[in-house]
C-alpha cells in the first residue's frame, strides 16, 4: 500500500511539474517586464531626484504598500523573523539597499548603452553564484550564450565586436557593482527559510533596507537638498515604490522559489527586448531589422534555456 501511494505521489508530483515551470517562469517574465519600465523612469528622476533619496522614498512607499497586507504574517510569524534576523539583514543590504541605489548612481555618469551591456551580465552571475542550485547542464549554457550574443549585439548596433570600444566612466564601475549586488541577491533567495512566508519576508527586507539607507539619505539632503514633490517626481516614485517594487520582488521571488535562480535569470535576458518595445510603444522609436534580429536571438536563447528537456 505505501509503495501505491509513493507511486501516486510521484505521479502527481511530475503532472504539477510543468504547472510550476510554467508559472515561475511567466513571474519572472513579469518582474522583468516591470524592472524595464524602472529604467525609463529612473533616467527621468536623475536630473530631480538625488540617487539615494530615489532610492530610499521608493522603499519607503513599497513599505507602506506591503504594510497591509504583512501585518497579520508579521505578527504571527515574528519568532521565526528574529531567528533568521541575519538572513534578512543580508537580503535587504543586497537587493534593498544597494541595488537600486547603485543604478541610480551609475545613470548620473554613464551611458544607458554602458548600462545595458553590464546589466546583461546578470544572468550568468546568477548562475555562478548560485552554486547549489540545480547544474547548468549543456541546454542551460547554450541558451544563456545565445542570448547573451543577442544582447552585446543589440549593443553594440549590430557589430558585436563595438561594445570592447566602449568608454568605461565610473557610473560604469557602480553600474557593474549594481549587477553583482543583484546577482547575490537572487542567488540568496534560493537559501530562504522555508517557513518565512513571502509577504513578511518583502516587509521585513523593505523595512530592514529603507532603515540602512536612512543614514545616507541624511547626508543627501544636507548636501544636495531635497528635491519638489511635483506630479514629475511623485508619479515617478510611486511606480517605482509600487510596481517595480512590491509587485516586482514578489513576482521575482516567487519565480526563483518555482524554478530556481539560474533558470529565472535566463529570463533577465529579455530585458533590452522590453526596453525596446516600450521605447517604441511610449516614445515612437523605431526598430530597425538588426534589433530585431538581435530580439529573436534573445528570446530563442531565453527559450532553450529557460525550458527542461522536454
Amino acid at each position: 500500500m505505501a509503495v501505491l501511494e509513493r507511486a501516486r505521489a510521484r505521479r502527481t508530483s511530475g503532472r504539477r511539474a510543468p504547472s510550476a515551470q510554467a508559472a515561475g517562469l511567466t513571474l519572472a517574465l513579469t518582474a522583468t517586464v516591470v524592472w524595464s519600465g524602472n529604467f525609463v523612469i529612473a533616467r527621468a528622476l536623475h536630473d530631480t531626484v538625488p540617487p539615494v533619496q530615489t532610492a530610499f522614498w521608493r522603499w519607503i512607499i513599497a513599505l507602506l504598500a506591503v504594510a497591509p497586507f504583512a501585518a497579520p504574517h508579521i505578527r504571527r510569524q515574528w519568532p521565526v523573523i528574529r531567528r533568521h534576523l541575519g538572513f534578512l539583514t543580508l537580503a535587504a543590504l543586497l537587493g534593498v539597499t544597494l541595488f537600486n541605489t547603485l543604478i541610480y548612481q551609475a545613470g548620473r555618469s554613464t551611458s544607458a548603452t554602458n548600462m545595458a551591456m553590464i546589466a546583461a551580465a546578470s544572468p550568468m552571475l546568477i548562475a555562478l553564484f548560485d552554486r547549489g542550485g540545480e547544474r547548468l547542464g549543456g541546454r542551460r549554457i547554450a541558451g544563456m550564450v545565445i542570448a547573451l550574443a543577442g544582447v552585446v549585439t543589440l549593443v553594440g548596433k549590430g557589430s558585436p565586436g563595438a561594445v570592447l570600444h566602449l568608454d568605461l566612466a565610473a557610473g560604469d564601475l557602480w553600474m557593474l557593482a549594481a549587477t553583482a549586488t543583484f546577482a547575490g541577491y537572487s542567488a540568496l533567495l534560493r537559501r530562504r527559510p522555508q517557513e518565512l512566508g513571502g509577504v513578511p519576508f518583502l516587509f521585513m527586507t523593505f523595512a530592514l533596507g529603507a532603515a540602512m539607507l536612512l543614514p545616507a539619505y541624511g547626508v543627501s539632503l544636507a548636501v544636495e537638498g531635497g528635491f519638489a514633490p511635483t506630479a514629475g517626481t511623485v508619479g515617478p516614485l510611486l511606480y517605482i515604490g509600487i510596481c517595480s517594487s512590491a509587485v516586482a520582488y514578489f513576482t521575482w521571488n516567487k519565480a526563483i522559489a518555482l524554478v530556481g535562480a539560474a533558470r529565472a535569470g535566463v529570463v533577465y535576458y529579455l530585458q533590452p527586448v522590453c526596453v525596446a518595445l516600450l521605447s517604441l510603444a511610449v516614445l515612437g522609436e523605431p526598430v530597425g531589422v538588426t534589433q530585431l534580429v538581435c530580439m529573436a536571438l534573445i528570446v530563442a536563447g531565453v527559450a532553450l534555456g529557460a525550458g527542461n528537456r522536454r
